[in-house]
């Protein structure tokens, strides 16, 4: 009798500390989380190569505070800002939309893209920017994903170019929020690749 109570209370015990290890900020755990997915993938098995100075860097695009979070930021008025209930992204939108960015590129053109540590910073091609949107418009229900680039290749003027794409969804909820900044970060990514060649 006695084993099994205290079978009963470390099982207890364990439970409570597994529960105060996870942590999403609030009373309750998300239903799921949120992440990009490219509608253009390298695939398995595929390989390119090169010299190191050939090849492409997608560095980590700067982005306002606001976006500085895994929280999805609505704007509720012309300076109000709130975030999506139980919307969470599996890391910070400018960490995903490099990771989307680079792979679109890889994809569509071919290209060796490295990160700056593999290149070593003899890359010929570097793409870095600011990513300014990447939420919900509250009032007329869009998302828009605005990323300025800059591309700066070797012996050649340093380019910058602003693009944009924004998606309608039918609700300020988790799901077609995020599957509409899917969706325009997809088209941004698709542009961003074909101006870089």
């Amino acid at each position: 009798m006695m084993s099994k109570f205290l079978k009963a209370v470390g099982l207890l015990a364990a439970t409570t500390a597994l529960g105060a290890c996870v942590s999403f900020g609030g009373a309750e755990p998300p239903p799921s989380l949120l992440a990009l997915s490219p509608d253009q993938k390298l695939s398995a098995g595929a390989v390119r190569s090169g010299p190191q100075a050939g090849s492409l860097v997608v560095a980590l695009p700067a982005a306002p505070q606001k976006l500085n979070t895994i929280r999805v930021p609505v704007q509720t008025t012309g300076t109000g800002i709130a975030y999506l209930k139980d919307a969470v992204w599996v890391d910070k939108p400018a960490r995903l939309f490099q990771d989307l960015l680079s792979e679109t590129i890889a994809a569509t053109n071919n290209r060796l893209v490295l990160t700056a540590t593999e290149a070593g910073g003899n890359a010929q091609t570097y793409i870095t920017g600011e990513l300014v949107n990447f939420g919900l418009d509250g009032p007329s229900l869009t998302v828009t994903v605005t990323y300025d680039a800059v591309k700066m290749v070797t012996d050649k003027p340093v380019e910058k170019k602003r693009f944009q794409a924004s998606e309608k969804v039918f609700a300020a909820e988790p799901n077609p929020v995020g599957e509409g900044l899917n969706r325009a970060a997809n088209k941004v990514a698709a542009e961003v690749a074909e101006w870089v060649g």
